[in-house]
């Protein structure tokens, strides 16, 4: 008898170590996936700023017409891409401080978390949804003061970072005013169409494009 019950304590023993096992892999999931857009996020921007280096350095010795070409572009690239990554790094640091409900999709992509609107304020959203232009505003300011000599390349930078910001100001600002009075922050995002998208895309350039002109005028 003795030994059936000591048979029976281990199995259950094992059990709940199988069980513990299961619930600290649950648990690891969102960590492991949020790791896992981070590497790849980090590895695009590295691959980005370094082509646009690459590129500037280039012309930079040379003065030839299409390491300009390819400096101007890369850092336009380079621009977008700080921005928008940070930008929407910040959105998930909102979500996190403000206490909201969120899960970490497993594939990597763009979005590094899903909102779970049923189960957030509307004060979440807006903390959330602010915390991706503080990103935003911070990117613009730390390239700014780590790209201090204006050539074209690093004028393009600065002129995609800007477009980054103001596409998505275009988008998310008028998201935000409109929540204060409906009260219903999906709702408010369904309205974001194509041809929404495609005037903050046109806000974008034409901003972007004014300082690239304004910053390095020649």
């Amino acid at each position: 008898m003795s030994d059936e019950l000591s048979a029976a304590q281990a199995a259950t023993g094992e059990d709940a170590d199988t069980a513990s096992t299961m619930e600290v892999s649950v648990e690891q999931r969102p960590a492991l996936a949020l790791t896992k857009h981070a590497a790849i996020h980090l590895l695009l921007w590295v691959v980005v700023f370094s082509l646009y280096a690459a590129a500037d350095s280039w012309y930079l010795l040379t003065n030839l017409g299409l390491a300009l070409l390819l400096s101007v572009v890369t850092g336009l690239l380079a621009g977008i891409t700080t921005t928008t990554l940070v930008h929407e790094w910040f959105h998930l640091l909102g979500a996190w401080r403000s206490g909201g409900a969120y899960s970490i999709p497993a594939k990597p992509g763009l979005f590094v978390y899903d909102w779970k609107f049923a189960d957030n304020t509307v004060g979440q959203f807006n903390i959330m949804s602010v915390a991706g232009s503080v990103g935003g505003a911070l990117a613009l300011l730390l390239l700014w003061y780590a790209l201090p000599v204006p050539n074209p390349g690093r004028a393009a930078v600065l002129a995609g970072a800007v477009a980054s910001f103001a596409f998505a100001g275009a988008i998310e600002w008028p998201v935000l005013a409109r929540t204060r009075h409906s009260r219903d922050p999906l709702a408010e995002l369904s309205r974001i169409t194509p041809p929404v998208l495609l005037r903050s895309l046109l806000v974008g350039v034409v901003v972007g494009g004014l300082v690239l002109l304004a910053y390095h005028p020649d």
